[in-house]
């Protein structure tokens, strides 16, 4: 009984041995313990890389270790105490602690995505206006002003979007690899949106007021100074820019006319120090609210009816948009352009005034801004025979053809363009040249009785 006692021992010991040296065998990871409670915790980043890690050696080295439903049951054999004393004698490697590259990995791929988040609303068309505008005007204050962008950048995201270009190497990368997948065209639009330098307004304002400049004339301008103007730029741009420029007084011989002086009252401030503090009442006016109230019914009423009588107008009015239509065709005479709409001329006498519900005239000026101090009739162009036009003032307030004054009554010759001011609205005048040419032909063909 001793004997059998002490054998018995002797295998309960050696089978602990051999569990021990399996544990130490199959991973030098000890099991995290668990709860039993049916709602868990997540685990953080670091216990999912530990206990992926933990998985891992465990598949890799569970074959090289003792089985444990072997051990549980029979006595092992011989050969397999030999592996086992041979496992757990031979030294183990200790592992590379993956933490740090696998952080430095997850780092590395997390770091792009928060450079695109962190560019916002800023497109690759915008990058590319930004940059073409400094480069041309030196004054992010000059860019923020004129230049229309996607979306309504303040000055200082416009100053910090610049600096981002110039000194952030991650995000000016990425910007200048969207902007090379642009398309030719879209590239080509956005060059034509410039702004005009300094020295080429200097350039553009040597050109005469008085004088009649031709596309020819621009086109030389160019070609004689191609060092200055951007590269894009063309003879229609120019001829534009000019017309803008002389419509402001811009040139270098047009002068700005004095304030007037006296007894008229030159800002809102100057009349206000002029009202009587103690004759204002602040009682509520109801006939005052009536009438208006019935003016604006009036209003609405009228543009309800404009709208549904435009179709009519297609023909004589267009609105100025970035892809709008060349200014003549083989019917139009001549053309009064404004900053919103354009008014084409295709017979050869038209009216100019206010349209009214009693009064019906060709050329609506309401239509390019306010026209309440514009007569109902205001004046009359008229083509001669000799293809010569010649606008007639026939309302109250005077009519100004490039500064000089048109008063009631008179009239005054229009030239290509000339710059016709009426009551604070201007307009350039376009002379058709091929078509009064042909009409010029033709009246000399006709023989005069």
């Amino acid at each position: 009984m001793a004997s059998g006692t002490a054998s018995r021992s002797e295998d309960e010991e050696s089978l602990a041995g051999q569990k021990r040296s399996s544990s130490q065998v199959s991973g030098t990871i000890p099991k995290r313990r668990s709860s039993s409670r049916f709602i868990k915790r997540k685990k953080f980043d670091d216990e999912l890389v530990e206990s992926s890690l933990a998985k891992s050696s465990s598949r890799a080295k569970g074959p090289s270790g003792v089985e444990p439903g072997r051990c549980s049951g029979s006595e092992p054999s011989s050969s397999e105490k030999k592996k086992v004393s041979k496992s757990v004698s031979a030294p183990i490697a200790p592992s590379p602690a993956p933490n740090a590259s696998l952080t430095k990995r997850m780092k590395k791929s997390k770091q792009p995505l928060q450079v695109t988040k962190d560019l916002g609303r800023w497109k690759p068309a915008d990058d590319l206006l930004l940059i073409n505008a400094v480069l041309q005007t030196n004054d992010l204050t000059s860019v923020h002003l004129g230049v229309k962008f996607s979306c309504r950048f303040t000055l200082r995201e416009i100053q910090e979007r610049w600096y981002a270009l110039l000194y952030d190497p991650v995000i000016s990368k990425l910007a200048c690899q969207a902007m090379r997948q642009l398309h030719p065209e879209a590239i080509a639009a956005i060059r034509s949106k410039v702004l005009f330098s300094k020295a080429e307004e200097q350039l553009l304002s040597k050109v005469g007021s008085t004088s009649q400049p031709t596309l020819d004339t621009f086109q030389e301008l160019l070609q004689k100074h191609v060092e200055v103007f951007y590269p894009s730029r063309t003879a229609k741009a120019l001829q534009v820019h000019w017309q803008l420029m002389k419509q402001y007084y811009l040139l270098d011989d047009q002068t700005v006319q004095p304030l007037p002086k006296g007894d008229q009252v030159l800002n809102f401030s100057d009349a206000e120090d002029m009202i009587d503090d103690s004759k204002l009442k602040d009682v509520r006016d109801e006939v005052l609210e009536h009438e208006l109230t019935v003016a604006d019914r009036r209003q609405k009423r009228e543009i309800r009816q404009l709208e549904q009588e435009l179709h009519k107008w297609q023909v004589l009015v267009d609105s100025i948009t970035g892809m709008s239509s060349p200014d003549f065709d083989n019917q139009t005479l001549a053309v009064l352009r404004g900053r919103m709409v354009r008014y084409l001329m295709r017979s050869r006498e038209i009216t100019l005034g206010r349209a009214t519900k009693d009064n019906q005239i060709d050329v609506d000026l309401a239509l390019e801004g306010p026209a309440w101090k514009i007569s109902r009739k205001q004046g009359v162009i008229k083509l001669k025979n000799n293809g010569d036009f010649f606008i007639a003032n026939e309302g109250r307030r005077p009519i100004y053809v490039d500064g000089r004054p048109v008063l009631g009554g008179s009239k005054w010759k229009l030239s290509n363009n000339s710059v016709v001011e009426i009551a604070s609205l201007r307009f350039v005048f376009l002379i058709n040249q091929d078509l009064i040419a042909l009409i010029k032909a033709e009246a000399a063909k006709i023989p005069q009785p």
